[in-house]
C-alpha cells in the first residue's frame, strides 16, 4: 500500500458511499445507503431500521457540517478523508454515527437471536450491500477472532472499529469491504 491506511480505508469507504459513482457523496448517495441498510432488517423490524437511518442522518449531518468545506452540499474524496478522520472517528461522534449502525444492524441481523451471526447471515448482509461473497467470506474468516464459525456482537463491533481506526495495514477489520488496496 502506497498511501496512508486510514485514506485509503476511507477511499474504498467513499467509492461504496458514492452509489452513482459521480466521484462526490450527495444526499441521494447517503439516502440510498441507509435504506440499503434499513432493508436488512426483518419485515416490522421498525425499532432497528430507524436506529440505522438515524445514525446515516447523524453521519450525514457531520460530513456537512465539518467536510463541506465549499458549501455546495456535495462531499468530494478529498473532503471526505479529511471529515473522517477529523470527525467522524473521534471518540465524541463515533459511537453515534458509526457504532450505533453496527448496534442496530447486529440486532436486525441475527435473526434466530442466538447473538451471534452466522456466515450465512453476514454474507447475505454484504451481498445486499454490493460486496461480492468472494470478500465478505474471506472477511469473515479473518474476523472470527475465535474460530467458532460465528461473529459475535463484540467481534463485529471490534472488525467495524478496526476498520474505522486502525493504522495497521494487516488488521482483520480492514476486509470489511474486500481488500483496500483494490481499485474498485
Amino acid at each position: 500500500m502506497t498511501e496512508d491506511v486510514k485514506a485509503q480505508k476511507f477511499s474504498t469507504l467513499f467509492r461504496w458511499f458514492d452509489r452513482n459513482g459521480d466521484g462526490q457523496l450527495t444526499h441521494d448517495d447517503l439516502q440510498t445507503m441507509t435504506e440499503l441498510f434499513a432493508g436488512l432488517a426483518r419485515e416490522g423490524d421498525e425499532e432497528n431500521a430507524a436506529a440505522m437511518r438515524a445514525a446515516f442522518g447523524t453521519w450525514w449531518q457531520l460530513l456537512l457540517t465539518h467536510g463541506d468545506s465549499d458549501g455546495n452540499g456535495r462531499i468530494s474524496v478529498e473532503e471526505f478523508i479529511a471529515v473522517m478522520e477529523a470527525n467522524v472517528t473521534d471518540p465524541r461522534h463515533f459511537e453515534e454515527a458509526v457504532l450505533a449502525i453496527v448496534d442496530a444492524l447486529m440486532r436486525a441481523l441475527d435473526i434466530n437471536q442466538d447473538g451471534v451471526l452466522s456466515q450465512a447471515e453476514y454474507v447475505r448482509m454484504y451481498d445486499v450491500l454490493g460486496i461480492p461473497p468472494v470478500h465478505s467470506e474471506a472477511a469473515f474468516r479473518l474476523l472470527d477472532q475465535d474460530g467458532d464459525g460465528s461473529l459475535s456482537h463484540a467481534e463485529f463491533r471490534s472488525a467495524i472499529t478496526e476498520f474505522y481506526l486502525s493504522d495497521d495495514p494487516k488488521a482483520p477489520g480492514n476486509w470489511l469491504l474486500g481488500p483496500i488496496d483494490q481499485s474498485a
